[in-house]
């Protein structure tokens, strides 16, 4: 059965903490219609890594909405006085929340506003020439089938988990909780902790992370619990950029500077930011190493190897045990690890959805098979096509490495809002950050003691 429902202003498709960011400023638009769908049955939020203790990388106020209206009823403060938490998070102290609470306070805020639907799983996309709008077809879980019509669609489905193309072939059922990604660590977490060796992959936060939880499921002589390893490509286990001028590379000032640069320096510059976001936190690092630190008293042995600089060249199994076939990069020297687990902390990747083939001829793709996006978030489509189609976490090789961070995630809501509206709904800074990125577009004369910095280099089109 097939219900048709009327046209909406914007409709978005997946509801991920940045488009029920988009969805909860939008709420408070008078005339503006909107519906966000997804296919889950209720808001989650990485729920195989939300592990006791773990906190935020960015401070509470990168909530849903602050950085773009503080006055919004969404916010995390208003979320903390619902619960009648606001004293005790004062008391607290934190800038940075419990990882389990950010989940929450999402899903307090996905389950109260109206213009969300969970339960809708989008099967297509596609342009309609005769009404100038979007057909948007869903399917709720009960199997009913739905069509909507949209003028501007803003997609937010998401990035996917990756697995080093080694360890690929080993992503099959008979290997279920063996080898897995981390984001289904926390469902498999019991059964890792039990086994005698355990390799964790990826030096990111999430690696850092696993790696904590299966050293700390060891016993307090260190015999117990899972031999844990932990390898990665990168040269070191090395902190995340956090100084307050480094921080700067997540602000407007800086995505204006990154799009005006050529394709191949945005190659080269986002591969060198490594740091910037995949980088681990100083308190994670240092409980890591005060961990393995107890082990030692008394003479003990931490059962633990980290090892950076390593690539997994290639893997398989005996019917018993995964043998890898590492290669040192720097020392240019192979060798194998034998292990029962491998949890891949390898980060994710966007990729596009299925529901996007009907559109595909329509969609200006760039050589690489990427979304061409302007400083709108609007993606490059076919002239006839006179509706908009804006991404959400899919721009890092346009926009640099912000896109993934809950830091911007409200300032580019209230962008794409301005632009869905054609109004400064919302209007948003026109300088962000103290540090100039790239020359100066005016020249300094020497007359003033403080001269006015330059605007940043580069202009959303």
């Amino acid at each position: 059965m097939t219900a048709q429902q009327p046209t909406y202003d914007l409709v978005g498709i997946g509801i991920g903490p940045f488009n029920l960011s988009l969805a909860a400023l939008a709420d408070r638009v008078p005339d503006l219609t909107t519906l966000f769908l997804d296919s889950k049955p209720a808001f989650s939020w990485h729920p195989g890594l939300l592990l006791e203790g773990t906190t935020l990388q960015v401070p509470f106020l990168a909530d849903l909405v602050t950085m773009a209206d503080p006055t919004n009823p969404w916010s995390y403060l208003n979320y903390l006085r619902h619960h009648q938490r606001m004293f005790p998070f004062f008391f607290s102290e934190r800038f940075h929340i419990p990882r389990r609470e950010y989940d929450h306070y999402c899903r307090w805020v996905a389950e109260r506003l109206p213009n969300t639907r969970f339960d809708a799983h989008v099967t297509a996309l596609t342009w309609d020439e005769s009404t100038h709008t979007f057909t948007v077809t869903h399917r709720a879980a009960d199997g009913t089938t739905t069509r909507l019509s949209a003028r501007q669609i803003v997609l937010g489905t998401g990035t996917t988990p990756t697995v080093p193309p080694a360890l690929q072939h080993l992503l099959t059922p008979q290997h279920t909780g063996r080898v897995l990604h981390s984001a289904d660590y926390r469902t498999h977490r019991t059964a890792l902790g039990a086994l005698d060796d355990v390799t964790v992959i990826g030096a990111g936060q999430s690696g850092a992370e696993v790696t904590l939880d299966l050293i700390r499921h060891q016993d307090g002589d260190g015999r117990g619990g899972p031999h844990t390893r932990w390898l990665a490509r990168t040269p070191a286990f090395a902190p995340m950029e956090y100084s307050k001028i480094g921080l700067e590379h997540f602000t407007p000032d800086y995505i204006d500077y990154f799009r005006a640069l050529p394709d191949t320096t945005r190659e080269r510059l986002t591969r060198r930011q490594w740091q910037l976001y995949k980088g681990v936190s100083e308190e994670t690092l240092g409980e890591i190493h005060d961990e393995l630190y107890e082990r030692t008293i008394g003479g003990g042995r931490p059962r633990a190897d980290l090892h950076p600089g390593v690539e997994i060249t290639a893997a398989h199994h005996d019917g018993h045990r995964y043998h890898l076939t590492c290669h040192h990069t720097e020392q240019r020297r192979d060798f194998t690890v034998t292990t029962d687990a491998v949890v891949t902390a390898t980060g994710y990747a966007p990729t596009r959805p299925a529901l996007l083939d009907p559109l595909l001829d329509l969609i200006d793709l760039d050589p690489r098979g990427r979304y061409q996006i302007d400083g709108d978030y609007r993606v490059a489509l076919d002239p006839r096509v006179t509706g908009t189609l804006y991404v959400q976490n899919a721009e890092m090789h346009t926009h640099g490495v912000g896109a993934p961070d809950l830091t911007l995630g409200a300032w580019r809501a209230a962008t794409i809002l301005n632009a869905a509206t054609g109004a400064d709904t919302l209007p948003v800074p026109r300088r962000t950050s103290w540090t100039t990125f790239g020359a100066p577009t005016t020249e300094y004369d020497g007359d003033h003691d403080t001269p006015t910095p330059p605007a940043a280099v580069g202009t959303r089109p």
